[in-house]
């Protein structure tokens, strides 16, 4: 079997682990190339500290981050120091926020423990211990030395039959019919080219320059981040690692010195042509600015008192890469086959983010899930230097701040809105932010709705004495079930909107959803084999089905509505999905995103038909408008797509029309007292009710349909891609809790003391009057009835496994 021809520009410690993780799989003709000399050359792991902590919010970088800690621990030699990592907190917010991270570290597998000041100072004796609240120690963290690590993965991959080329710069990437064919490279003042089926750019922050080279945008900010060492301290044991991040520093030992990093500085973006000359050793150091580290080496004094013996010297400004949501850049070129990227990429995550790659490279698929990472989740209003570059800058700020899973970036705000923005701003709409998009959370308009829902609370316990009658609408409006971190960025006039759904109708905007247009010749046989469902089914019909990979994994779900013969209208998850079609589609079969030139409200309610109805040219009485179907018409004067779907168990239609007549379709159905505007909030807790998945978060590539309660979108009597990987015999399953606590995701599942699984979806189910916590479970513990206990920063919430879906099990209200 023939391996590809490919080379790797960039010889840091990402080149080298990738070259490392390729070979080992048997692909042994691979160059790296890389301008500067081996093995520091140049580049960010020429000068990184080489701090290790495990822990991050997001599965996917823990696991990226643990792989690191194993592979490089293996290297032995001078590689890798398993010293430990400590973060302290020196206040209250930081300390609750460290409980919160101790459960990140359960759910995902890394051993951790909190320590109380005490123990901190034991493990780090030059500690201001007064100072301390309590710190997270995790005894797996530690320091990578990023060059020797290199070195070590470069010489096995040598040892197979890889290439290592220093002095090599890169001016040129070759292609030809969309494809790459080679890199072309300056050495010693000649030119070249290196002939590739496959290139792979691990240039760090010169990514963007190797990029444009490609035609392609990298979305990448360098950032300079300072970091000095104290004088001499005298000789001291070696601690862990350190984190001070509620003053924005970190700490490690370099013999009787001490290192400090800060973030607590400006942002310093250096653009691609103001880093330092090729022909230097360190470009990726700039000049030290004493002004911006002062501040920062005082907090360090402050919580190391013993640093105040000395001055700090030998700083450097160092350039690092960061993104706009802050995650790493992996993936293909989407117009240029066999360009592959693997971008902003820190020593933390630089063994699993190469081996992820690799293993997507030559078996078609990565164990971990990436689509947090994946290069094309960008829209095309999130690649404007201008976004990347305040995004950018905002997560330099932001890196070691608490930050809330609700919390969207303040700038730059709005971006994309939909028609219905005015409207939604006049009934004082609470907006927050995904992918670019302003989405409602709850309208302050609904106001007098809460009040009357508390009124009609009390009157149902009119005997109830009157003291108590305010502890009776709790539950109703989960204001008892929620702490202060639950309460952020929600309300309770969510509970107004949630029941205005189940009991009126409600529109909710749906523009930010994307929809992709596939048509042409064959574009049924293409998507009957991109999907798990049967989609070739007659025009006028809509179909839930799944997109896997090759593996059986989920990559996304999907509703198809096949609007005429050899035309589909397909509502997506993302940007994702989008490529994922473009990439496989035939000749002949056109695949195109509608999402900006149009938008979309959910009319959802028992009063929906009645709603719509005397508004459209359509016939919407059940026999004559089944659900999962679709037509087109009119309501009023604006033309329409209904199709009759729900995402929050209620009769209802999503109608779609052009971003041109979206505002007229707002105002046709807007009527007073009638139809109510609902938010996310509400949205959010409706679906949990009737156990609707989101992908991403409740399942992702590392779930198969079958474990995530999705066999019923899979047709075994059809081909599809990942079919072949698929098995019905699970050991784990996404069920429903109901619990006593309104949770926020993420959080560790414990059953006869020990961690059996974890949260993904929360919220409090105000209908069902109960907080839903969707969680994985071994198969064993699956079972209704099965009591178990939630982790909640460090707090036990009792839950139960109960059966789904929680509301209307018999589909009676959807299907009336």
């Amino acid at each position: 079997m023939s391996r590809p021809r490919l080379v790797i520009v960039g010889a840091g410690i990402v080149g080298c682990a990738l070259a490392d993780e390729l070979t080992e799989r048997g692909w042994t003709d691979v160059t790296v190339v890389d301008q500067g000399p081996l093995f520091a050359a140049g580049g960010s792991s020429s000068h990184a500290p080489g701090l290790v902590f495990q822990t991050n919010p997001s599965k996917t970088m823990t696991e990226f981050a643990a792989y690191t800690v194993a592979k490089y621990t293996a290297l032995g030699g001078d590689c890798f120091r398993q010293v430990g990592g400590l973060e302290v907190a020196t206040t209250p917010e930081r300390w609750t926020d460290l409980h919160r991270k101790h459960g990140w570290a359960e759910s995902w597998g890394v051993e951790a423990r909190l320590l109380d000041a005490g123990q901190c100072a034991a493990l780090w004796p030059m500690l201001a211990q007064d100072r301390v609240l309590g710190g997270l120690h995790v005894p797996g963290d530690g320091l990578a030395a990023a060059v020797p690590c290199g070195q070590a993965q470069a010489a096995r991959a040598v040892e197979r039959g890889a290439r290592l080329l220093p002095g090599h710069t890169v001016v040129g990437i070759e292609q030809r019919g969309g494809r790459v064919t080679g890199v072309s490279v300056v050495t010693s003042g000649e030119y070249r080219t290196i002939p590739a089926d496959v290139v792979v750019c691990a240039a760090g922050f010169w990514g963007p320059s190797i990029g444009k080279l490609a035609g392609l945008t990298v979305p990448l900010l360098p950032l300079a981040h300072q970091y000095a060492k104290s004088g001499p301290l005298g000789r001291r044991e070696q601690g862990p690692i350190l984190r001070h991040q509620d003053r924005d520093l970190y700490f490690r030992q370099h013999g009787d010195r001490i290192g400090i990093g800060s973030y607590s500085h400006r942002p310093m973006p250096v653009a691609q042509d103001e880093i330092g000359p090729r022909s230097t050793t360190m470009p990726s150091v700039q000049a030290f600015t004493e002004e911006d580290f002062d501040p920062a080496w005082r907090d360090a004094v402050e919580l190391l008192p013993a640093l105040a013996e000395s001055k700090y010297e030998d700083g450097i400004n160092g350039i690092f890469s960061f993104t706009p949501d802050g995650f790493p850049l992996i993936g293909e070129a989407p117009h240029l086959d066999g360009f592959w990227l693997a971008e902003a990429v820190w020593v933390t995550h630089s063994a699993g983010v190469a081996r992820a790659l690799a293993q997507v490279l030559v078996d078609g698929r990565s164990a971990v899930d990436l689509h947090e990472c994946e290069l094309n989740r960008f829209e095309r209003t999130q690649l404007s230097p201008a976004f990347i570059e305040e995004r950018g800058k905002q997560n330099f700020v932001e890196v070691y701040d608490i930050i809330h899973p609700l919390q969207p970036m303040e700038s730059p705000r709005p971006l994309r809105t939909s028609p219905f923005h005015p409207r939604q701003r006049e009934l004082g709409a609470f907006f927050l932010e995904s992918a670019g998009w302003e989405r409602p959370h709850w309208f302050e308009a609904n106001t007098p709705l809460l009040e009357e829902l508390v009124r009609r609370r009390r009157d149902a316990f009119a005997d109830v004495p009157e003291e108590a009658r305010g502890a009776a609408t709790e539950p109703l409006l989960g204001l008892a079930q929620r702490d202060e971190w639950a309460r952020r960025y929600w309300s309770p006039i969510a509970a107004a909107e949630s029941y205005a759904a189940r009991e009126g109708v409600a529109l909710f905007d749906m523009t930010p959803l994307k929809r992709i247009e596939v048509s042409g010749p064959g574009s049924a046989a293409f998507l009957q084999r991109m999907t798990t469902n049967n989609v070739d089914r007659k025009p006028g019909s809509v179909t839930y089905t799944l997109l896997l990979d090759a593996g059986g994994g989920i990559r996304s779900d999907l509703t198809v509505a096949r609007l005429e013969e050899d035309t589909f209208q397909v509502g997506a998850n993302g940007n994702l999905d989008l490529d994922w079609l473009t990439r496989h589609a035939p000749g002949g079969v056109r695949v195109r995103d509608l999402t900006p030139g149009t938008c979309c409200v959910g009319v959802w309610g028992p009063r929906a038909r009645e709603l719509v109805q005397g508004l459209t040219d359509m016939d919407l009485s059940h026999e004559n408008f089944r659900y999962f179907g679709c037509k087109s018409g009119y309501v009023g004067q604006v033309p329409v797509l209904a199709m009759r779907v729900s995402y929050v168990g209620e009769l209802g239609w999503e109608l779609y029309t052009t971003a041109d007549m979206g505002l007229k379709l707002w105002d046709t159905l807007w009527a007073p007292g009638t139809a109510v505007a609902g938010g996310r909030a509400a949205f959010n807790s409706l679906r949990l009710e009737k156990g609707y998945r989101l992908w991403g978060v409740d399942m992702t590539t590392e779930h198969n349909p079958y474990e995530a309660g999705l066999g019923f979108a899979v047709r075994d009597d059809k081909d599809f891609i990942g079919r072949d990987a698929l098995s019905k015999d699970v050991t784990r399953r996404l069920v429903p809790l109901l619990s006593t606590q309104v949770v926020m995701g993420k959080e560790p599942v414990r059953h006869g003391g020990r961690t059996v699984g974890y949260v993904t979806s929360a919220a409090y189910g105000h209908t069902v009057q109960y907080p839903i916590a969707y969680a994985w479970l071994p198969a064993e513990l699956a079972e209704p009835g099965t009591h178990v206990d939630i982790s909640y920063f460090g707090r036990r919430v009792p839950a139960e496994v109960a059966a789904e879906p929680l509301y209307d099990p018999g589909m009676e209200k959807i299907r009336r």
